[in-house]
């Protein structure tokens, strides 16, 4: 659960500086934020779950 927070808050900060400072319209960011409920309840998102929370365990053992 942390993990999907911290990604949410990440993509929505990501979508604000965007929209400040790369002139991506509210209308595309919209669009996009549809598109991503609309995944989230197809027959893709157990893939898209995988594919993600493999790249975070994979983030998560880089050493610094």
């Amino acid at each position: 659960m942390a993990l999907s927070i911290s990604a949410v808050l990440l993509l929505l900060i990501i979508v604000v500086l965007l929209i400040r400072r790369s002139g991506l319209k509210a209308g595309h960011a919209i669009a996009c934020t549809l598109l991503g409920f609309y995944l989230a309840s197809s027959s893709w998102a157990p893939q898209i779950t995988d594919l993600t929370n493999n790249v975070a365990g994979m983030i998560s053992d880089i050493k610094f």
